[in-house]
């Protein structure tokens, strides 16, 4: 597969990333997240950009709030936060709390709650 396709397939896959994340209705449950990774040939890499996207997606309303004199559910505060982690992040929470968490429950769930922990807003 050359660059340009490479480049091009990603800017759809952040494109259904972000949609998918932006109407609940149609976000990704934690079993479909576990499904496509283990279906699709490149499925880990298909889950991990829908993880980047939810991950901006919130990070976006957060900053929203802030800007609109809200309380942000979580705050960066010049602490390290790249698309990288949003993996890491995700695992963390489900298996902090596995208890917790349903398997039709919505990825964004869980990444909210792992950002609120992670990125707790000072008092």
């Amino acid at each position: 597969m050359t660059r340009r396709i490479r480049f091009h397939r990603l800017g759809q896959l952040l494109a259904w990333a972000a949609l998918a994340c932006a109407a609940s209705a149609s976000a990704m449950t934690i079993r479909e997240l576990r499904t496509l990774e283990a279906n699709e040939k490149d499925g880990k890499l298909y889950a991990n950009y829908y993880l980047v996207g939810v991950m901006e997606g919130l990070r976006e309303a957060s900053d929203a709030a802030q800007r609109t004199g809200q309380k942000p559910p979580f705050c960066i505060n010049g602490r390290k936060f790249e698309p990288a982690m949003a993996r890491s992040l995700y695992q963390s929470e489900l298996t902090r709390n596995a208890d917790s968490y349903e398997a039709d429950m919505p990825v964004q769930l869980v990444l909210s709650a792992a950002l609120r922990n992670s990125y707790r807003c000072n008092p």
